[in-house]
């Protein structure tokens, strides 16, 4: 919902910080056969200080980084090369990263679900 229609509408942080948790349980209570075990497990939010924006999204999104990590080391897929790793098992197969140097002022980053 665009900043303005939203104050517009009344609503508020409180109704924000319901679509927040919404967003981390949603496949709480969702369980299906075709699914598996789907869960939400990094929430990042980012607030612009501007009801306009702060920042272009793909500034923001860039500034996000998944590495897939094998015996404590970083890589970036495919391996240049050529050589492969076994498949990722788990989350913690993975590693996201923030870089908080690469967001632009007026940006706050919160993560959730860590």
């Amino acid at each position: 919902m665009k900043a303005e229609l939203a104050e517009k509408s009344g609503f508020s942080e409180e109704d924000l910080n319901l679509v927040w948790t919404a967003l981390e349980n949603m496949f709480e209570h969702d369980r299906s056969a075709a699914r598996g075990e789907m869960v939400a497990r990094k929430l990042i939010i980012f607030k612009h200080k501007n009801a306009l924006g702060s920042a272009h999204a793909h500034h923001l999104f860039d500034a996000v980084e998944v590495k897939r990590v094998f015996r404590g080391e970083e890589y970036d897929l495919p391996l240049p090369d050529g050589s492969n790793i076994p498949p990722a098992r788990a989350f913690d197969d993975y590693r996201v990263n923030i870089h908080r140097d690469r967001i632009p002022k007026g940006i706050e980053v919160e993560e959730r679900l860590k």
